[in-house]
């Protein structure tokens, strides 16, 4: 059974490492986002984003799920929860599922789990 504490955030909350394996960025780090404010918020996000980048491959290969595999290894952009340990999601245990299925618009939407979505909404506040 999980600790609950694994679930809520540590200080300034849980942090996903955005990855570009084409290898443009230094070490392949495209950014950081932070201010997920539980471990499944983060690996919601991480899941829909690595969902969506192997989506991109598709639209751009087509083909065979190995082929669409190959280019999302070769040119797409993987995501990981920074310090979630065994809890965090990991791309490869569903890449290939992924690649063998394509997504639903709703699977593949990071942004509407983005926390930076939020930053600045209260400014329409009174």
């Amino acid at each position: 059974m999980s600790d609950f504490a694994d679930l809520f955030a540590p200080p300034g909350g849980w942090r996903v490492r955005i990855r570009d394996h084409s290898g443009g960025a230094e070490d392949g780090i495209v950014e950081e986002i932070g201010g997920f404010p539980t471990l499944m918020h983060a690996n919601a996000f991480a899941r829909a984003y690595v969902r969506d980048s192997i989506e991109r491959c598709r639209e751009a290969v087509g083909g065979a799920p190995g082929d669409i595999l190959a280019a999302w290894r070769a040119f797409g952009e993987d995501a990981e929860i920074i310090a979630a340990g065994e809890g965090g999601w990991r791309s490869e245990s569903e890449c290939a599922d992924f690649a063998a299925e394509p997504a639903s618009a709703e699977t593949r939407d990071w942004r509407a789990l983005d926390p930076r979505r939020d930053e600045g909404d209260d400014e329409d506040e009174p």
